[in-house]
């Protein structure tokens, strides 16, 4: 099967006024989130890293394009990657979204939660994990992928992968810029590295 890198975004103005950014178009990197991304390209530049997907929202192609120019690559966009739909809740904050009577769902017991105009996090988890079993059928034994996605999303991929009920997903962290890997074999799968943050001080120039 594969070794699947599981590469949360950078930083952008949602994530750092802690707003629901969700699916929106034309939410980008800011200059934290572009450090970030080219940190994780210097990290990875002499990497085995056969392929790199990504969600295509514009803050994912924006923190894998560094990564796969560093190893001669192209970025492949792969719907399935994509943020969970976050339906009316999207491009709220999350200070008012915390005071809904739906968030302790969100939190507590996220299985029995749909968000309104959206899906559940059963659907979300579903999405994800077909299309990361898709993926890894294309490669070879061992082969090491990345794929950039969200936070939520990556959370519910490594729940489903090491057997965590999914009303427990939410107790894992997933940080921006942080890598997270996963051996997904024929006999089982292994949680390798959960939220692993490389130090993203670039020297002046």
């Amino acid at each position: 099967m594969a070794i699947v890198l599981f590469i949360r975004h950078g930083e952008n103005q949602y994530v750092k006024k802690s707003r629901l950014a969700g699916r929106l178009p034309g939410v980008h990197l800011n200059k934290k989130g572009h450090k970030q991304a080219k940190s994780l390209a210097k990290k990875l530049a002499g990497s085995t890293v056969k392929a790199v997907y990504s969600s295509p929202l514009e803050r994912c192609i924006e923190t894998a394009s560094p990564i796969a120019g560093a190893l001669g690559l192209e970025v492949v966009p792969r719907p399935g990657l994509i943020e969970v739909d976050f339906g009316k809740w999207e491009d709220k904050k999350l200070k008012k979204l915390r005071r809904k009577k739906l968030w302790k769902l969100v939190q507590g017991v996220p299985s029995r939660l749909r968000f309104p105009g959206g899906e559940s996090f059963y659907e979300a988890q579903h999405r994800i994990c077909s299309e990361i079993d898709s993926l890894v059928a294309l490669h070879e034994p061992m082969d090491l992928i990345a794929c950039v996605s969200h936070s939520d999303m990556i959370k519910l991929a490594v729940a489903f992968y090491i057997g965590l009920p999914i009303d427990m997903f939410q107790r894992l962290h997933i940080s921006p810029a942080s890598i997270t890997a996963l051996y997904l074999g024929e006999q089982g799968s292994g949680l390798l590295t959960l939220n692993y943050e490389f130090s993203f001080t670039l020297p002046k120039r």
